[in-house]
């Protein structure tokens, strides 16, 4: 009995060091990045936004607090607002598998999805993010971002985000099928290596079908155009 006890004793201690030299070989690390802090002006409301990422983990395992909003300064209102908490594994070399859910609150509604998607670096250095949004209304979003060197301190980021809902949803102003398109180009400059990079830029958004629909009957314009000015931030 006693060897036996000793046995599975020195098992668990085996496997114990072994957890604890696994532990230490790979520490937990955190980081915080905000792709876009910024202040739109338009023919319209003018309109303050954010985008950015906070995570903790490991390389194999990461849970991300994402936060992305739109409000309106003239109206005094979300008109987007949106926090995801997921986690991300990597599957390749360059992509990793996402998972969690996503929680919308601006004013007028709120709405729950889970989330599951793909997020890395497509050939030519493309950084892309594909989400499905999973409930009994599902809409499916696709991003694309370059960062093009001009030096090694200036830096022109255009990017694309196309948003397509799969069935109406009109209370948050989707319409099925009605994409929901922003198109932008940031020219920044890191101040601070990429811990501080301000910018200037220009935002495009252009709803189509019964998005645009949607729009239009609650009295807004189904495009809108803004000159932008925001900073990046990575730490």
């Amino acid at each position: 009995m006693n060897g036996r006890f000793l046995a599975i004793a020195a098992a668990a201690l085996t496997l114990l060091a072994a957890c604890l030299s696994i532990a230490r070989a790979e520490p937990y690390v955190w980081g915080f990045q905000a792709e876009q802090l910024e202040y739109r002006a338009g023919t319209g409301d003018d309109v303050a936004a954010w985008d950015f990422d906070a995570f903790f983990g490991k390389d194999e395992l990461r849970l991300v607090w994402r936060s992305e909003a739109e409000y309106e300064t003239g109206e005094k209102n979300f008109e987007s607002l949106q926090n995801q908490l997921r986690l991300q594994k990597p599957i390749s070399d360059f992509f990793d598998a996402v998972a969690g859910v996503s929680v919308e609150t601006p004013d007028g509604y709120k709405r729950v999805h889970g989330v599951l998607g793909l997020h890395g670096l497509a050939p030519q250095w493309f950084e892309i993010d594909a989400d499905l949004f999973v409930s009994d209304r599902p809409y499916f979003r696709f991003e694309a971002e370059y960062e093009g060197l001009i030096t090694n301190r200036l830096i022109l980021t255009p990017s694309v985000e196309v948003e397509v809902p799969l069935v109406d949803d009109r209370f948050a102003g989707r319409g099925a099928w009605g994409p929901k398109v922003e198109i932008g180009a940031r020219l920044s400059y890191d101040l601070v290596d990429r811990a501080f990079s301000p910018y200037v830029g220009v935002h495009y958004e252009r709803s189509f079908g019964e998005t645009a629909n949607l729009k239009r009957a609650e009295g807004g314009d189904a495009d809108s155009l803004f000159l932008v000015v925001g900073a990046r931030l990575m730490f």
